[in-house]
């Protein structure tokens, strides 16, 4: 019996060095989350967008608002900052800024915002109740904090980036101020197929 379990035991630890280990990422790990799967919101240019669109392309998706004071337009920096590392790899992202704040937040201001910080990147919006919708989905927490006139609101809001892989996967959670180039290199695993 001692024998038989010394067998199994081998066999056990010699299948489990021949797998393949998962690719460390410097951000967090999410491909195993059941949510963020889709969204039907309107781009810059009116053009409806599904996730499926951008098949192909890794996809890094961030909500914000265009009068954020400081978390988005950092977010959008570095993400530019994330395309310049990645080189001719770079037209393989697409950079999907998608607006809490649509009672605002109309087309032609999301498109002078987001082409500001890159060309590529669209900003996508919904009404009210999509804006709710895709939020809930992703897991993004939003909410207004009154200003000094009731147009000069403020939102807090989740300030991590979610990253898809090129099948459409989501698999990564960015958190704001990770630095640009561990942002590329987990961008480029995922551009490999890991």
């Amino acid at each position: 019996m001692k024998i038989l379990s010394t067998l199994i035991l081998g066999l056990t630890l010699l299948l489990a060095a021949c797998s393949p280990t998962p690719p460390a990422f410097t951000s967090t790990d999410i491909s195993a989350v059941d949510w963020g799967k889709d969204f039907a919101l309107t781009d810059h240019h009116g053009q409806l967008r599904h996730l499926a669109d951008f098949k192909g392309k890794a996809v890094i998706v961030f909500f914000g608002y265009t009068q954020c004071p400081d978390v988005c337009p950092t977010t959008l920096s570095s993400m530019r900052e994330v395309l310049s590392r990645l080189g001719d790899q770079a037209s393989r992202v697409q950079v999907l800024f998608v607006t809490l704040d649509p009672e605002r937040d109309t087309a032609q201001l999301l498109s002078e915002y987001v082409t500001a910080f890159d060309p590529s990147f669209l900003g996508l919006r919904g009404d009210e109740a999509a804006t709710r919708a895709v939020a809930k989905d992703f897991k993004v927490f939003y909410a207004k904090q009154a200003g000094s006139t009731p147009d000069s609101y403020t939102l807090d809001h989740t300030t991590g980036s979610y990253v898809f892989d090129p099948q459409g996967r989501i698999r990564l959670l960015v958190r704001h101020g990770e630095l640009p180039e561990s942002v590329a290199a987990d961008v480029k695993r995922l551009l490999a197929g890991d």
